[in-house]
C-alpha cells in the first residue's frame, strides 16, 4: 500500500532553502522534499516507536494494533472517560 503525502506550505523562506537545495543537488525540488521528510523520519523513528507504546499501553493495546489502527484511520484521542478509567500503565517502558 503505497500513499502519496500532502504536505502545506513551508513558506517563504524555506520554500526558498528547497529550490536551492535541489538544483545544487541536481535533482528536483519534490524529491529533494521527499529526501529531507525521510531522513528526519529516520532520525525521529525511536521517539516514534516510543511514543507509539506509550499511547498503546494507554489503551491496553500492542503498539503493533495501534500501528494499523493508525494506518487504517481509526485512531481516535482517548475521551475524559476513558483516561479517568485507566489504572495503570505497567506496558508502557520508557
Amino acid at each position: 500500500m503505497s500513499t502519496q503525502s500532502r504536505i502545506g506550505a513551508i513558506g517563504e523562506y524555506y520554500d526558498n532553502l528547497l529550490m536551492v537545495d535541489a538544483t545544487i543537488r541536481g535533482v528536483s525540488v519534490p524529491q529533494q522534499a521527499a529526501s529531507l521528510l525521510c531522513a528526519k523520519l529516520q532520525e525521529r523513528a525511536t521517539l516514534i516507536t516510543t511514543r507509539l507504546k506509550y499511547l498503546a499501553a494507554k489503551r491496553g493495546i500492542t503498539s503493533e494494533a495501534l500501528w494499523l489502527e493508525i494506518l487504517k484511520g481509526n485512531y481516535k484521542e482517548l475521551t475524559d472517560e476513558e483516561m479517568q478509567a485507566i489504572d495503570t500503565l505497567e506496558a508502557w517502558q520508557a
